[in-house]
């Protein structure tokens, strides 16, 4: 049995051989390439479960851990070093997960069939190894290689103006990762130019063996901020986002929104939180103006949209405001809840992507006037929605309500105003959700188009249950899931609360 010290390379590898064999099946065998995509990323899934039973969330160092020498030429030192905690567990979970389902979303694919399922299988790989990379420069390996395949994908699959998102999204990223990069190269020349690990870096950060001046981190924070803001995405840097969707092809929307945007929000968790503490804390307050003003903001647009993708779409700027909300209120239970919130939004809203695919795939057409009376003619579909739409939106009982509530509890005990504020997206995401829901399946059909809409098949089903039974699960039983993360959430916020705590000293011996 291959041992579990590598199920990580594994899971890296897995989807770059499934990438590469999927050239051997001929391009008019179109089953056969759908079916072996298929298989490669339920594999891939089963492969990703066998670190729920072997991780154990008491100890605080990373897991899985592998470290092969990759450049070593003098002082310039990098290594193949991958490993996971309670929080990056999740997220590879998640999506190993929402791969396969988006496989099944694709079924209606047809032209350049091949290409698109390489690439599926390619941006696989790529979201993986951002979520398991130790070394920087392993990160920022990844970090760029799955921009090259989501940008084909929304590029040559994606709706009328595919070429302008499809450019717009690479141009936005590339940006944000050129920043990170030069500070990338800044904090290893003040690590003596030994090496890009993370995990040492890290530790001598803490112990006092780097000593970054005010200025320098404050310089280096803004830089990896800007790059992870622009991939969330943060007001005033969404812009990208509602192109990028509604061009986007489904499964584009459904890894965009479920993975590609946790990329931004496990960035500032990650390396924002534990590198640089002091310049967190100065801009907590910036920060946090920037997340309500995008939950209110996003919401109000959200409301005004005539067209159900680009709506879904700015309720993930409103939603992703909430996860940065809860990440710099500081608190353990914020970032508890900004982390859980991750995952449900990869839940609720891959698995609205996913709805508003199927009813454009019979109607062609995404335009809320076009509908009305849909429940009549589908009811399975109608039920499906309203389930995750009340997911979506927070209800208790349901795993949206979890995230959302900690994080406004956690926010509260530290910065009363923002989360009187922040609430008000609660109320908003309600308005614009159920509005919408409304106008789409309630009253009478109108359109005579609509009377020859046909319920979901077996396939649409099976791609959709799994999402529902999960926010389900994660609702009514969320201690599962928060448990695996407690430990690796309390080491990430260590180093911000010494400096938060030595703050506080200070004021009270100045007072």
């Amino acid at each position: 049995m291959f041992g579990s010290q590598h199920l990580l390379s594994v899971l890296l590898i897995l989807p770059v051989v499934g990438a590469l064999g999927l050239a051997l099946i001929p391009s008019q065998a179109r089953n056969a390439v759908r079916v072996g995509a298929l298989a490669v990323t339920m594999l891939n899934f089963l492969v990703s479960l066998l670190l729920w039973p072997g991780f154990d969330s008491a100890l605080t160092d990373m897991q899985f851990v592998e470290r092969i020498p990759w450049i070593n030429a003098g002082n310039f030192i990098i290594n193949y070093h991958v490993g996971i905690d309670g929080i990056s567990l999740w997220l590879v979970i998640l999506t190993t997960l929402l791969m396969p389902l988006s496989v099944l979303g694709s079924w209606s694919i047809e032209r350049n069939l091949k290409s698109y399922m390489a690439l599926m299988l390619l941006l696989e790989a790529g979201m993986i190894g951002v979520f398991i990379s130790l070394d920087l420069v392993l990160f920022y390996f990844f970090w760029e290689a799955m921009l090259i395949p989501m940008y084909f994908l929304i590029g040559i699959w994606g709706g009328k103006r595919r070429i302008y998102a499809a450019v717009k999204f690479f141009i936005y990223t590339a940006f944000g990762s050129l920043m990170m990069l030069a500070a990338l190269i800044t904090l290893w020349a003040f690590n003596n130019m030994e090496s890009f690990d993370l995990v040492q870096i890290t530790q001598r950060l803490t112990d006092g063996e780097i000593l970054l001046p005010p200025q320098a981190e404050l310089l280096m924070f803004a830089a990896f901020f800007l790059a992870f803001a622009i991939k969330v995405p943060l007001f005033p840097f969404h812009t990208w986002l509602p192109d990028a969707h509604v061009e986007a092809p489904t499964a584009g929307s459904v890894i965009l929104a479920g993975v590609l945007l946790k990329m931004g929000t496990y960035g500032l968790l990650r390396f924002c939180l534990p590198l640089f503490p002091g310049a967190s804390v100065r801009t907590a307050p910036l920060v946090c103006v920037l997340a309500v003003i995008g939950i209110i903001y996003g919401a109000l647009v959200a409301m005004v949209q005539p067209d159900v993708k680009k709506l879904v779409a700015y309720s993930s700027v409103s939603h992703l405001g909430f996860i940065v909300l809860g990440i710099f209120s500081f608190s353990f239970i914020g970032v508890q809840g900004a982390t859980y919130q991750m995952l449900n939004h990869g839940v609720s809203t891959g698995a609205l992507f996913l709805l508003v695919g199927m009813l454009y795939e019979r109607r062609h057409t995404r335009l809320i006037s076009e509908f009305g009376g849909v429940a009549n003619r589908m009811p399975v579909y109608a039920a499906f929605f309203m389930v995750i739409m009340l997911s979506s939106i927070g209800l208790p009982g349901l795993n949206g309500f979890i995230g959302e509530f900690l994080i406004l509890l956690g926010t509260f005990g530290e910065k009363p105003y923002y989360a009187v504020a922040a609430a008000s997206g609660v109320i908003l995401s309600a308005v614009y959700m159920l509005w919408m829901y409304q106008r789409v399946f309630m009253g009478k059909i109108e359109k005579d188009e609509n009377n020859a809409l046909l319920d979901l098949n077996k396939r649409e089903i099976a791609t959709i249950l799994p999402l529902i039974l999960l926010a389900l699960w994660m609702g009514i039983f969320p201690g599962g899931f928060l448990r695996k993360m407690d430990t690796s959430l309390q080491k990430a916020l260590e180093r911000v609360e010494d400096v938060r705590s030595s703050r506080i000293y200070m004021v009270e011996e100045r007072q």
